[in-house]
């Protein structure tokens, strides 16, 4: 059995994690914001054992005890999930800091504020493995995403130091790039065949933390699809309608 974290686990791709991880007979913990939430997703999770607790990300000053009364929870940490993430509005991040900022507080800032204690910790126990979510749009800046992608994208490279820093101590950081899921976070965006579905997309995260994997692509795909992207010429997406809109 092992005792597993998840960070954000109301998202619908954490939340079928959670579910796959109980039926494997694992102690889990989930944090995040929605109590009523929270209280579906250890639904689906029982008979396994399941507690909750509810945090705020944003509040980046709580984010190390939030940290200690997980591992208070828990006794000890496994595995690790960081699922917790906003698309934001790009076009207000455009206008405005204020839009610009909130984005990055909470797909990095907030982030590095949980990994920092929780990896502190691993490090010291010399053991876990941590999963964090990020995304294929870090891969390469769009106008439709780009205030987005650019959090990603720093903590793509925040994650690749970390990893090396933990490795002496055999704790693994898996970076999961994510590409897009049909989930309520893209309830508004036409759907394409590339959309994942969450349950497929869980299993395939689940089994790169399992296996230490150090960057997943998810669904895996997009490790064929993301290397020709980066390598468009820039003014592609300056005049390729389907690049550049917005």
């Amino acid at each position: 059995m092992q005792r597993v974290l998840i960070l954000g686990a109301t998202s619908a791709v954490a939340a079928e994690a959670a579910v796959l991880y109980a039926r494997r007979g694992d102690r889990l913990h989930l944090v995040g914001r929605n109590p009523e939430k929270l209280a579906a997703v250890a639904a689906r999770c029982a008979p396994a054992e399941v507690t909750t607790a509810t945090a705020d990300f944003g509040l980046l000053d709580a984010n190390a005890q939030v940290i200690d009364a997980c591992f208070a929870a828990l006794g000890e940490v496994d595995v690790a999930l960081i699922a917790h993430g906003d698309l934001g509005d790009q076009l207000a991040t455009e206008q405005g800091f204020e839009a610009a900022e909130a984005v990055l507080r909470t797909n990095f800032v907030s982030v590095v504020s949980l990994l920092i204690p929780l990896a502190n910790r691993m490090e010291s126990a010399r053991h876990g493995r941590v999963g964090v979510i990020t995304s294929v749009a870090a891969e390469r800046g769009r106008p439709r995403n780009y205030t987005y992608g650019a959090a990603k994208g720093a903590l793509n490279t925040y994650l690749q130091g970390l990893r090396t820093r933990l490795y002496p101590s055999r704790v693994t950081v898996t970076t999961i790039k994510l590409g897009p899921v049909d989930s309520p976070m893209t309830a508004t965006h036409a759907k394409h065949p590339l959309f994942g579905q969450p349950a497929s997309v869980a299993r395939d995260l689940v089994r790169a933390i399992d296996r230490g994997t150090p960057e997943a692509f998810v669904p895996g795909y997009w490790a064929l699809i993301m290397p020709v992207v980066r390598a468009m010429p820039e003014r592609l997406f300056q005049v390729v309608p389907f690049l550049s809109g917005r």
